[in-house]
């Protein structure tokens, strides 16, 4: 341990500790945009400098560590000048114009030059030119970049993927994409992880809220809205809003008064995913001599891309089933549409996800309907959609609940905790598990598959066979597993994949809380809910039992092929032969 004082607060923390976090303990603020912990500590910014006694030149607060008997004062005048003009110099390479910037409001180098007073700026503004892609679901603003790294070390550190470098050197060094010269040329899973750690407003979801909108004008459009999981812990965020206030039905209120002529929950369509992939699943252990095993989920369209793009030699182990999102589009489009009697042509499919790889999947030509229109028209992550309720003036919390409507208004709670890591296996296994035996176990009883651990194992009886399956989330983690299966460290019979880190709930679509990972904070709603559930089982939702006798048959029915799964190779990522 050693002893120092921080604004003259003497305490003492074990040896090596940061100066920033020496001061945190200290309960003392130091501002900083590029600081992640463990994550990105190379003081890029250098707005955390502060000033100590004995050295003429200020120190970085987030990679030096206190030492005994040092004496440091985080906001002497000396300190505040010297992170007054480092602010100023990014402000001149960096697009001010905060006012039609996305991350306006909750943007941190926006809050540390106000906490500054810096009202100009003394330097001459020299802006990047550099354009990037406004179609890719992903949007580089290159002016707005200030070269903190962060996107870089979270996208290597945490997610694997190398997708962001360093580029350049001297005055002109900047971030940009490796290896190829586009953004949409690399093997980005557009998990979006970069955007939820940026601090200012230089990566984005591309906003489509226009074209839901035109459709709402539109009065030969039926529109109508999916609800995912985890948008029920996240949505209400931006408004104050407790999860138990921010309810999926009061959310449906404001779709329905926005213009959605219905609005239904992703839930439903998570148990068509699990009474499909179970089956699947079962379907191959029946046939072990002559399949691969593992097979892994399919509903992570941003896993999904990463195994195309890094580990291709298992995309023949994927389930063929769709996600819940395309699953849902496909029968809104055939089943709805033929229950409510209109031609699916006039049916506008608005999908809100937690998710960017969301709105690549839905523009696949493997997910188009037999007229080769899109099963989905638009994605919207849940940023998107906070925009669209703040444009219309709203105030969620003095509005009233509503139903969703018929005749997908229910799912189980085996549905809902899609939304969390280890979610999908724990309802697959829960019907899985009835399929074999006839029998349902306890609701709870595979629940060693819950949690944020980044790469959990578990094994269970299944009508007398052993099964082990393993639950991962973040791309990192799923890296590991995959180099394990493929050195044969490792095997298993069923292996969930989630490319964001603690599932859909910390998705790269979700509302952002600079510093702060909110995954696990949001996971445990979804499970108060299937606790609460009056369905548990994804077999038992009285919607799914009538799809299937209405108009699919049986699970892995010649219609259920052609409408619920799809062939993994049907599409290629860049560069994929």
């Amino acid at each position: 341990m050693v002893k120092c004082t921080i604004d003259g607060k003497v305490i003492e923390v074990p040896e090596r500790t940061t100066i920033l976090n020496a001061a945190a303990a200290a309960g003392i603020h130091i501002p900083t945009l590029c600081f992640l912990k463990e994550i990105n500590e190379i003081a890029a910014c250098r707005v955390c400098v502060v000033e100590v006694e004995g050295y003429d030149r200020l120190m970085t607060a987030c990679n030096n560590t206190v030492s005994e008997g040092m004496v440091i004062r985080t906001n002497s005048r000396k300190a505040r000048e010297g992170r007054r003009t480092n602010v100023e110099l990014i402000l001149s390479q960096h697009n001010t114009n905060c006012a039609i910037c996305v991350r306006s409001g909750n943007c941190t180098l926006q809050k540390v030059a106000n906490d500054l007073n810096i009202t100009e700026v003394p330097f001459a503004k020299q802006l990047p030119v550099n354009k990037g892609s406004k179609t890719f679901p992903l949007i580089r603003d290159y002016d707005k970049c200030i070269k903190c790294m962060r996107c870089i070390q979270v996208c290597d550190k945490i997610q694997d993927s190398h997708i962001w470098d360093v580029v350049n050197t001297g005055a002109q060094t900047t971030v940009d994409v490796r290896d190829v010269y586009r953004l949409e040329d690399s093997k980005c899973a557009l998990c979006g992880q970069c955007i939820t750690h940026c601090p200012v407003g230089a990566l984005r979801e591309r906003d489509d809220t226009d074209k839901v909108l035109d459709a709402l004008e539109d009065p030969e459009k039926i529109v109508v809205a999916q609800i995912a999981p985890s948008i029920r812990t996240a949505w209400g965020e931006p408004f104050g809003l407790n999860p138990a206030k921010a309810s999926i039905k009061r959310l449906a209120t404001l779709l329905k008064l926005m213009g959605f002529d219905y609005v239904f929950d992703t839930d439903w369509s998570a148990d068509l995913t699990i009474m499909e992939e179970a089956s699947e699943f079962l379907e191959r252990v029946k046939h072990r001599d002559t399949e691969a095993f593992p097979m892994f989920t399919s509903c992570c369209p941003g896993w999904v891309r990463y195994c195309k793009a890094h580990f291709p030699d298992f995309v023949d182990q994927l389930s063929t089933s769709k996600s819940p999102q395309q699953m849902f589009g496909a029968i809104i489009k055939s089943y709805f549409a033929e229950k409510i009697g209109v031609d699916p042509s006039r049916i506008f499919s608005v999908s809100i996800m937690p998710c960017l790889a969301k709105k690549a999947e839905c523009a696949l030509d493997t997910m188009k309907d037999d007229q080769g229109d899109p099963d989905v028209d638009v994605v919207l992550t849940t940023r998107e959609l906070n925009r669209l309720i703040r444009s219309e003036h709203f105030h969620p919390e003095e509005l009233e609940e509503s139903e969703l409507d018929n005749p997908f208004e229910m799912g189980s709670g085996a549905g809902n905790i899609f939304g969390s890591t280890g979610g999908v296996m724990e309802a697959a296994l829960r019907t899985a598990y009835h399929f074999a035996t006839g029998e349902n176990p306890d609701p709870d009883a595979f629940h060693a598959v819950r949690g944020m651990h980044g790469w959990k194992e578990a094994e269970f009886d299944l009508a007398g066979s052993r099964l082990r399956v393993a639950v991962v989330n973040g791309l990192g983690n799923t890296s590991k597993l995959l180099t394990a299966l493929r050195k044969g460290q490792v095997q298993y019979d069923f292996v969930e994949v989630m490319a964001c880190p603690g599932g859909c709930v910390g998705g790269g679509g979700q509302p952002i809380h600079d510093g702060m990972e909110m995954a696990a904070l949001r996971a445990p709603v979804l499970y108060r809910q299937d606790a609460d559930s009056s369905v548990r089982f994804s077999h038992e939702t009285p919607a799914i039992k009538t799809a299937y006798e209405e108009y699919l048959g049986a699970p892995l029915s010649e219609r259920a092929e052609q409408l619920l799964h799809t062939d993994q190779h049907g599409w290629k990522m860049p560069g994929e032969k």
